[in-house]
């Protein structure tokens, strides 16, 4: 009898001891060959499908020229830099590429759930030749803190109806239409730099979805030579973006906003501002289309309400 209970107790021992092995909490990419891996996709890879815990993957610093998926069986994972500045993820196909198109340039595409990224840089450094993405998005609930996302055409592409992103003390640069889809997708302390005379919104925001991009307590900002920048234009007619308490660099156009070369977009597109501030806030000259919120209807404006689609999410730093 005896035996029998040791033998069980050991074989429970070797069966925690098996589910601790697969249980990754943290998972190091160092290019040096300090880490478990030298290449973020293969640290991606090794990730359990389905998981209901969170795993780390931790990225020492480095150039890592890398063109990454995140599958849809990938959730609850953090991705997190070193450094900002100098955890650097980079690629460079455009559009005009072999005939690849818009989609299919990212160097990042993210189709997993609840997934985190955290204090590094994704970057499209193709040539202006094209349409290059450094962020592709389609799934829900991601998180993006203290993250650069550098390039020039379609930056961040925010890919899939009915997701929600939140964007936080990041910084997004561009030259035409540098963030653009139809996710939900809320910036927050941002700093948005235009490097062309252009456009930098173009969302795709359906009928049906109250809100479309939000930017609260951002800063617009471009490159001296840049002159004439439009806050956005609609991808589709219903495109919606407000931006909130703002600052707003000389570059924006006193019209603010475009309508795609259709005026029928001017009767169904939801643009609006409240409260921004700096040389491109004044409204004197707004086209008519857009809006002005007043004080009940900016109140509308909580995480809470924006991220309200299918199920209730708080996310947070």
């Amino acid at each position: 009898m005896f035996a029998k209970a040791v033998k069980i107790l050991i074989l429970f021992v070797l069966f925690c001891a098996n589910v601790k092995a697969q249980k990754q909490d943290t998972i190091v990419v160092a290019q040096d060959g300090s880490g478990k891996y030298r290449n973020i996709q293969e640290a991606v890879e090794s990730v359990r499908a389905f998981m209901d815990y969170t795993v780390t993957i931790y990225i020492k610093n480095g150039v890592y020229k890398e063109k990454i998926v995140i599958p849809s069986w990938i959730k609850n994972v953090e991705i997190i830099g070193e450094d900002a500045f100098k955890t650097v993820i980079t690629n460079n196909d455009h559009a005009n590429m072999n005939k690849m198109g818009t989609f299919r340039t990212y160097t990042v595409k993210v189709e997993g759930n609840n997934i985190t990224f955290r204090n590094l840089t994704i970057e499209n450094n193709a040539e202006q030749l094209g349409q290059a993405v450094a962020l592709h998005t389609e799934g829900d609930r991601l998180i993006f803190i203290n993250c650069r996302f550098l390039g020039n055409q379609d930056t961040v592409y925010t890919g899939t109806e009915g997701t929600r992103l939140w964007f936080t003390d990041c910084y997004i640069e561009g030259t035409t239409d540098f963030i653009f889809g139809p996710s939900t997708a809320l910036f927050e302390h941002c700093t948005i730099y235009s490097k062309r005379d252009s456009y930098i919104t173009a969302a795709s925001t359906s009928k049906d979805t109250k809100y479309g991009y939000v930017f609260k307590n951002c800063k617009l900002t471009a490159a001296l030579d840049v002159t004439k920048v439009y806050l956005g234009r609609p991808w589709r007619p219903y495109a919606a973006t407000v931006f909130m308490n703002c600052e707003l660099g000389k570059h924006i156009l006193p019209v603010g906003w475009h309508n795609w070369k259709n005026p029928e977009n001017e009767k169904t597109v939801r643009y609006a501002e409240y409260m921004n501030t700096g040389e491109g806030a004044s409204t004197k000259e707004r086209v008519k289309w857009s809006k002005q919120l007043n004080k009940k209807e900016a109140a509308e404006y909580t995480v809470e309400k924006i991220f309200k689609i299918n199920n209730n999410w708080y996310p947070h730093k």
